[in-house]
């Protein structure tokens, strides 16, 4: 799935594109978690921002 930047709505800010860096930054920042960590938090539970971020904090 490709980031379609004109698409600011609420779909596109709930899931995460680690293939950008700017949203890498944003959603480590936003989760407290380094970018390998949500790289990894992705590839398991999927883009949906909420279960990346339910992922990361049930793993801590």
């Amino acid at each position: 799935m490709s980031d379609d930047k004109k698409n600011r709505g609420p779909d596109d800010r709930s899931r995460i594109n680690v293939n950008e860096d700017y949203e890498l930054r944003y959603w480590s920042g936003k989760i407290g978690c380094t970018h390998d960590e949500l790289k990894a938090a992705v590839k398991k539970v999927g883009v949906m921002a909420a279960d990346v971020e339910a992922y990361l904090k049930k793993s801590k």
